[in-house]
């Protein structure tokens, strides 16, 4: 199927949708002549339906990678963050037991004070929000992230399985070759079911 060329540079490219609607109709127009029109024009009807709930499976993977990128980001923020206060704090012990007497209790409570804080600015299981907490969180995050990542990229492969079933479905009512439709049939439920399979597992 030919689709006009936009008027312009700047004039919006029809949507997958829209394209699989003008084969319906087009498909509609030859099942006056042919029989085989009517069935294909179902056939591209069932498919268009399937690509549009694929696409929309692919922009929630997609919107799932943003967000887990952007949380995986803010937790390793927040462990950089962690680790410099933690080195500050440990800093400060090192000073405050270098210099003065070291045998004074409010000093040595000070040097205590300030690795107290270091270490829990490490480690905080009550918190959550030590350094240790953090790399866990982040590497969760990855995880989420690099899963829907995955997700997305075999979307795209069932959408693109589905444009070309619906281009070969379109084909066979303007050739009225038969085959055409029957392997557009047979790769549009095979994307589909492949297509059901990456939604539910």
């Amino acid at each position: 199927m030919v689709l006009p060329e936009p008027e312009s540079k700047d004039a919006p490219m029809p949507s997958d949708v829209e394209m699989a609607t003008e084969s319906i109709e087009h498909a509609h127009h030859g099942a006056h002549a042919d029989p085989l029109g009517r069935r294909v024009a179902l056939l591209i009807a069932a498919l268009a339906a399937a690509l549009a709930l694929c696409e929309m499976g692919e922009k929630a993977a997609q919107n799932s990678y943003l967000t887990h990128h952007i949380q995986a980001s803010d937790d390793w923020a927040q462990f950089q963050a962690k680790t410099i206060r933690m080195n500050m704090y440990a800093i400060e012990a090192d000073t405050l037991a270098s210099i003065g007497n070291p045998t004074d209790p409010a000093q040595a409570k000070k040097v205590a004070a300030a690795l107290a804080t270091a270490a829990r600015m490490n480690d905080d299981p009550e918190g959550g929000n030590g350094r240790k907490q953090m790399t866990q969180k982040a590497q969760a995050s990855e995880h989420l992230r690099d899963e829907a990542f995955h997700i997305y990229h075999l979307f795209e492969r069932v959408v693109g399985a589905l444009q070309l079933a619906i281009v070969l479905a379109s084909v066979s009512v303007v050739t009225q070759v038969r085959q055409l439709a029957w392997a557009g049939g047979v790769l549009g439920t095979v994307a589909a079911g492949y297509g059901a399979y990456v939604a539910l597992h």
